[in-house]
């Protein structure tokens, strides 16, 4: 059974900094996409960042580029994903899931599945309340 847990919200403000974390287990850790995804109040969801595991690199929405960073963290069979959220904005408020595409996507010129954040998600956590006000 594929699980995630997200935590570390909170309320600071403009400037400030949080790291989220998101614990994720029931799935195989050496072929996934995990990535964060924000709900601001009154607008459509989004890809904050992604984590790819087969190159161990990571992509970030151009709203957070250069001031949020992930890391991970494995541990026998469970992965744990840290973004990094620095100098956080007002307009960084809202809710935060983190969720895990474990299926792939097939892509017929490789051959292969790559994994994304990019299309349907297979798995979600309950979300994290991050709110930035003075």
């Amino acid at each position: 059974e594929v699980q995630l847990q997200a935590s570390g919200g909170g309320l600071v403000q403009p400037g400030g900094s949080l790291r989220l974390s998101c614990t994720a287990s029931g799935f195989t850790l050496d072929r996934y996409a995990i990535g964060w995804f924000r709900q601001a109040p009154g607008k459509e969801r989004e890809e904050i960042s992604c984590f790819y595991s087969t190159n161990s690199s990571s992509v970030y929405a151009e709203s957070v580029n250069g001031r949020f960073t992930m890391s991970r963290d494995v541990a026998k069979s469970m992965v744990t994903v840290f973004l990094h959220m620095n100098g956080l904005k007002t307009e960084d408020t809202g809710d935060d899931y983190c969720a895990v595409d474990t299926s792939g996507t097939y892509s017929s010129v490789s051959g292969g599945y790559y994994y994304t954040c990019r299309y349907g998600m297979d798995f979600w956590g309950k979300g994290t309340q991050v709110t930035v006000s003075s």
